[in-house]
């Protein structure tokens, strides 16, 4: 697999405390299984799996490295032996799925990731996306002519120093070009050996059907949170598909989640923070559901390594999610 979004929480607005004084991944007791060929009872740590494509095996709470870049996503961070401390902590802790974007930086995010990690674990899945470009900072203009994806993807495979990526998801659909030449592109690049697999970001359920027309389809990152479920109908149609979803912004972004006293007393009680809770909710409420909480601290990433440990009765999570909704 080593042929082969991402999120901050530092401004989430809610108390960090330790969460069971160790970071080690042991899963999650609520995974809801499924077709053996998709879905894996647990890793060896515990931690429960989807296979990608039904034959990709990932820990399900991945890690988004969009923002161990400089400040609007953009250039080199304030410290990047952190940032390289970051990727190898997670890599520690049992991560492997880490989601990046040639836009993060842009070129930076990529770079930092083969830096740290490579040569890769062989269990590692690098996923990486194309056709969104960066003007400057806080900036993202759609490129979805196929000419510039295919130079994105050999761009991305020299960045990563990679023969073939695990996932290579089209960041953006371009309203200025068809779906069909967009991805048409990345279905060459596929057929040419540079690319495994293929998902998309920010699409509907009948986005997503059109682009299976195209090229096989194996997984998509919309916004979703606890707080924020406006793609309930993509995701209702990828566990009809047995689909991937990444949830990007899964704490909300820098925005932080919108949250009510009732959410943090909840929290609260259990001994946790509201950021665990909600990566503990994403993880029990759906079986495809891959969250890749982002951060640039080493301190924080293992907080939201060990949401995957809480454990909660079926009634302790119909009244979360009545609270949060």
């Amino acid at each position: 697999m080593h042929e082969k979004s991402s999120n901050s929480n530092e401004k989430a607005g809610v108390t960090r405390r330790t969460f069971l004084g160790t970071t080690l991944l042991t899963g999650a007791a609520f995974f809801a299984g499924g077709s053996d060929l998709i879905f894996g009872a647990t890793s060896p740590t515990g931690n429960s799996i989807f296979r990608l494509g039904g034959d990709l095996p990932v820990n399900r709470l991945g890690f988004g490295a969009m923002r161990l870049t400089g400040e609007g996503i953009w250039g080199w961070p304030p410290d990047r032996a952190n940032a390289l401390k970051v990727l190898k902590r997670a890599v520690e802790l049992g991560v492997n799925l880490i989601d990046t974007a040639d836009a993060y930086g842009p070129e930076v995010d990529e770079l930092l990731i083969a830096e740290a990690l490579y040569p890769y674990p062989k269990d590692l899945v690098i996923a990486t996306k194309g056709g969104n470009t960066r003007p400057g900072p806080g900036q993202w203009v759609p490129d979805g002519r196929p000419e510039y994806l295919k130079q994105c993807v050999d761009k991305s495979l020299k960045r990563l120093r990679l023969e073939r990526i695990d996932l290579y998801q089209l960041h953006r659909i371009d309203p200025k070009v068809p779906m069909e030449d967009s991805l048409g592109a990345l279905k060459e690049m596929q057929d040419a050996g540079k690319i495994r697999h293929v998902g998309l970001s920010e699409v509907s359920p009948d986005e997503v059907k059109r682009a299976r027309k195209i090229v096989p389809i194996v997984s998509v990152q919309n916004q979703y949170n606890i707080g924020n479920r406006k793609w309930e109908d993509t995701l209702t149609y990828c566990e009809k598909e047995s689909l991937g979803f990444m949830p990007w912004s899964p704490i909300g972004g820098s925005r932080g989640l919108k949250t009510g006293d009732a959410l943090e007393a909840a929290a609260k009680t259990h001994g946790v923070t509201v950021v665990q809770l909600a990566l503990a909710w994403l993880l029990h409420r759906s079986a495809v559901m891959l969250p890749i909480p982002g951060t640039s601290s080493v301190a924080h990433l293992e907080e939201n390594v060990a949401a995957a440990k809480l454990k909660l009765t079926p009634e302790e999570w119909k009244a979360i999610d009545a609270l949060a909704g």
